[in-house]
């Protein structure tokens, strides 16, 4: 099956499953940010995870609704802490209603995310649990981290690629894995499959950060966004390593101005290409690509498998959106 079977199939099943609940004014809020629209890349990975190992990929459907409730319970906290008006284009949760139910809604929405697991038994759903949990906690620390580096301008390399890795690699990773589980996979595919994915995942939040400064105007989001919001990117990190002392001051002193919009992100941008480290962005992005096409070939799965992936993540690399 292609991406876009998986995803149809997806979406009939999670719009069989959203119905009216009482309070209204606790799922009402949840049917909304479930039905707002993505691309549902991570209850695809899911399906698509154990479509590689079983013939019954309608198995792991369950799985793929609680890692996209789980997925969307994150937004709605996140839109909370960047007081964010729009999500997708649309009000966000705790705007279209006010904060208490952003909050109330997002803890309901992780519950039941949760509860979607319980329809697995045995040693299945003790692996899928103890999986959803360890990635559960490695997302809140992720996000704790990316909240830490706001207020500091001495951040590494290494802290950050580990905070992308906790905030956005390690669901995709589990979502591959949770498909493998139930799909009965032996344990070193589990891991190999969580491997590609986590590789897959980086890469993917690399390329997020290259097309937020370099992007063109078919990039979903206003290009520049990460230098005007003062996100400490890949691009910002390699710039302060790679610049003089002049450089250095001159690009910290403009990620804490109140320049002009567009003034603010073309001093920064002439910092970046002075040091080419849109250069050193894009080699780290390949690095990560091939680790995960590396993991691919290891996995005990026939060739035509392995070349329907090799197919997913270039094409999933190959985006301009």
């Amino acid at each position: 099956m292609n991406i876009e079977e998986y995803r149809n199939a997806f979406l009939n099943y999670l719009n069989e499953k959203i119905g009216d609940r009482e309070p209204q004014n606790l799922y009402t809020p949840i049917n909304y940010i479930l039905t707002l629209g993505g691309k549902r890349m991570r209850p695809v990975l899911v399906l698509m995870g154990c479509h590689l190992f079983s013939e019954e990929y309608e198995k792991a459907m369950e799985a793929a609704m609680s890692v996209e409730m789980f997925h969307n319970f994150t937004l709605i906290h996140d839109d909370i802490m960047d007081n964010a008006d729009l999500r997708r284009g649309k009000e966000t949760v705790h705007k279209k209603w006010n904060l208490n139910t952003g909050i109330l809604s997002g803890d309901a929405l992780m519950i039941m995310s949760n509860q979607r697991l319980e329809s697995y038994d045995g040693s299945i759903f003790k692996s899928l649990i103890s999986l959803y949990n360890k990635t559960a906690l490695e997302v809140c620390e992720g996000q704790q981290l990316d909240v830490d580096f706001e207020e500091e301008t001495d951040v590494q390399l290494e802290e950050y690629i580990k905070m992308i890795s906790f905030k956005t690699a390690v669901l995709v990773g589990a979502s591959l894995k949770m498909g493998a589980i139930i799909g009965e996979a032996i344990s070193q595919d589990q891991q190999r499959i969580y491997d590609f994915g986590l590789n897959l995942g980086i890469a993917f939040q690399l390329q997020d950060d290259y097309l937020d400064t370099y992007g063109g105007n078919d990039f979903g989001k206003r290009i520049g966004g990460d230098i005007l919001e003062g996100k400490k990117t890949f691009l910002y990190i390699k710039a302060l390593e790679a610049s003089d002392l002049s450089d250095k001051n001159k690009l910290l002193a403009l990620y804490s101005s109140e320049l002009d919009p567009k003034d603010k992100i073309e001093g920064v941008k002439s910092i970046f290409n002075k040091y080419q480290v849109d250069k050193g962005l894009l080699e780290k992005i390949e690095e990560y690509t091939k680790a995960a096409l590396t993991d691919i070939e290891e996995l005990s799965i026939a060739s035509e498998k392995k070349k329907l992936l090799k197919e997913f993540a270039l094409n999933l690399m190959n985006r301009t959106t």
